[in-house]
């Protein structure tokens, strides 16, 4: 029986005295990249993509299917979806765009011109507001002045 007084092993003792059992030692183990990779873009299909990749898929036979696939790196979803786009009309769905639709030139400029009417309207109640300060305050001028005129008139 074997007795260990003050010695105590780790881990790292262990890896060295039993070596890794799965690690070659002639090929030369780089470590990983530890940037992270910039987000990805959405990936784009042109109708002859789609109809090439349909035409292969439906001609393989069922276990050839996944290879094209991950060839191709598509999923089974976005075949079913070509499938039904291209069923609904002479390629009619394989051509229509995805996304939301491109904005009217017409709809920038009508928020711009009821952004530019807004203004105008603020504008004309504050020139409405000076006009009503000021034609209150010359009544007010006015009835000072008549009230100054009687004053030195009724002395006489």
């Amino acid at each position: 029986m074997e007795t260990f007084s003050s010695m105590t092993m780790t881990a790292l003792d262990r890896t060295l005295v039993a070596g890794d059992a799965g690690r070659v030692t002639c090929e030369r183990q780089e470590r990983p990249d530890p940037e992270v990779p910039e987000k990805g873009r959405r990936r784009t299909f042109t109708a002859q993509y789609k109809q090439q990749v349909l035409a292969v898929y439906e001609a393989a036979p069922d276990g050839e299917k996944g290879a094209i696939l991950r060839r191709e790196g598509l999923y089974s979803s976005l075949i079913t979806e070509w499938r039904r786009a291209r069923d609904a009309g002479p390629l009619a769905g394989l051509k229509q765009p995805q996304g939301r639709p491109a904005a009217d030139p017409r709809d920038a400029q009508i928020a711009r011109l009821l952004k530019e009417k807004a203004k105008l309207e603020q504008g004309l109640a504050k020139a409405r507001f000076v006009v009503d300060v000021q034609s209150k305050l010359q009544a007010l001028l006015e009835t000072i002045s008549e009230s100054a005129d009687i004053e030195p008139g009724s002395k006489s």
